[in-house]
């Protein structure tokens, strides 16, 4: 899922307006040595964060049946995860990589999920979206400036894109073959039958 979801970023990168055939897209994390080594035009897409949206987590199972309408397959519900890119415009001037980012935030704005054209493999095994938001509040827990201190550079303006998306959990439970006939009791207990037992029986005596 994840590599499925890197190259849908790249490649609503490269074919957005604004952006030319001649900027490097990578997925490199942006420290110090690396921007050091950097020659050409560049649009990082740096994944720094991976987590599970506790908020879209379901309950229960969702079935499979076949053609006769009978259950064959329950499975549980798909977990959602939230991949956090940091985005990033590398040239050589200020105003170059300003207008780089505007043209990467409206390139994500366009879309409320990655385009059905990139839902592939694993990304396409629930059939639902992978939902994209730019430029939101970090959570509480964690600051731009410090993913920017733990690779060791400086503070640049960036862009945070969180896709949103579902994978399933690999487990499957079959289920039986339906019930057809009714319910049925046996009586006949400790290999007796209850008509012999009857007549096994002595008559009870008068008083």
């Amino acid at each position: 899922m994840i590599g499925e979801i890197d190259d849908a970023m790249k490649a609503l990168v490269r074919e957005a307006p604004g952006i030319g055939a001649d900027i490097d897209v990578v997925l490199d994390a942006p420290t110090k040595d690396w921007a050091a080594r950097r020659n050409a035009p560049t649009v990082d897409l740096f994944l720094y964060d991976i987590r599970e949206d506790l908020k879209r987590r379901e309950q229960g199972f969702l079935e499979e049946r076949d053609e006769r309408g009978i259950v064959t397959v329950r499975r549980p519900a798909p977990r959602y995860f939230k991949l956090s890119y940091l985005v990033t415009a590398w040239t050589q001037r200020p105003d170059d990589e300003h207008r780089l980012l505007d043209a990467l935030m409206r390139c994500f704005l366009r879309f409320d999920a990655i385009p059905e054209a990139f839902v592939v493999d694993t990304l396409a095994e629930t059939g639902l979206p992978a939902w994209v938001s730019v430029a939101l509040p970090p959570p509480e827990d964690r600051a731009f400036a410090d993913v920017w201190s733990s690779l060791g550079g400086e503070l640049k303006p960036s862009l945070d894109v969180v896709v949103t998306a579902p994978i399933t959990t690999g487990v499957e439970y079959h289920v039986g073959p339906p019930v057809t006939a009714g319910m049925r009791g046996d009586f006949n207990w400790m290999g007796v039958d209850a008509a012999e037992d009857r007549t096994a029986r002595p008559a009870p005596t008068e008083r």
